[in-house]
């Protein structure tokens, strides 16, 4: 652990809460959430379906911007959107009618010439690069997948919030697309903060993996997963740390009706 980061805190979350009013009644979504990010570093949170972790997400987003306690992005108060934070959700989200090369340079300005260079630049980082003309229909749930994470990379966000990002691919290519966001990941030193229900997932791709309990949400464990990359996920090693998340998972659904 540590080759991909140092210890410099760029997101604290401060004992946040979060409540939503459903019928003149308040419903408590988030009780008390509390940890640090440290710069480069990968995040994975998982918990119980409906428990807060999307919530939380967008929370750091700034989609949610009503809540109690602090969300620091390099000092200042999280209170709305800004550049300074990519989303990917599960689902890619390109436009059908626009390339993958138009989908990439929508929204950007100045030189077409320099913007489609940096298109460029950011597709051969995730593996795409060629593939510039092709529409979304065209391309595996995979590759639109990584065409979302390029998007998302070219605006060079501080951290990078991914919201299931997998989990609507088939296994083998979920198992694949997993090495492709190391790979990502390791080559780009982006700072990532990833929900997943997939706990291999998170050993295999966090340094650190924080669980949360049932709703309201509260942090009830952050293992650090101390493994270098690229992992093994035959190793015994990797096995201890999986089963050590699963029995602290198991722990938090002991007691929770669906």
């Amino acid at each position: 652990m540590g080759e991909n980061f140092d210890n410099t805190v760029i997101l604290d979350i401060d004992h946040v809460v979060k409540s939503f009013t459903s019928k003149k009644q308040k419903v408590e979504a988030i009780k008390d959430v509390d940890f640090k990010v440290r710069r480069g570093e990968f995040i994975s949170v998982i918990g119980p379906s409906g428990c807060g972790k999307t919530t939380l997400l967008r929370l750091i987003a700034g989609l949610e911007t009503d809540y109690e306690g602090n969300i620091l992005l390099d000092g200042k108060r999280v209170e709305g959107p800004g550049l300074d934070r990519g989303v990917v959700f599960q689902d890619h989200r390109l436009l059908p009618w626009l390339t993958i090369e138009e989908n990439l340079a929508l929204g950007f300005e100045g030189d077409k010439k320099q913007v489609k260079l940096l298109v460029k630049k950011y597709l051969q980082k995730v593996g795409l690069d060629g593939f510039e003309n092709a529409y979304p229909r065209q391309l595996s749930g995979g590759m639109a997948q990584r065409a979302s994470i390029a998007r998302a990379l070219m605006r060079s966000p501080e951290i990078l919030l991914l919201d299931e990002p997998l989990g609507a691919l088939d296994s083998l290519t979920r198992y694949n697309m997993q090495e492709e966001l190391e790979k990502i990941w390791m080559n780009n030193k982006t700072t990532m903060i990833m929900i997943t229900h997939d706990i291999e997932e998170a050993v295999y791709l966090s340094d650190r993996i924080v669980v949360l309990d049932t709703r309201p949400c509260k942090v009830r464990e952050i293992f650090n997963i101390s493994l270098p990359h690229p992992r093994n996920r035959d190793s015994r090693e990797f096995e201890e740390y999986r089963s050590t998340v699963v029995s602290a998972f198991r722990s938090t659904v002991a007691n929770y009706v669906i």
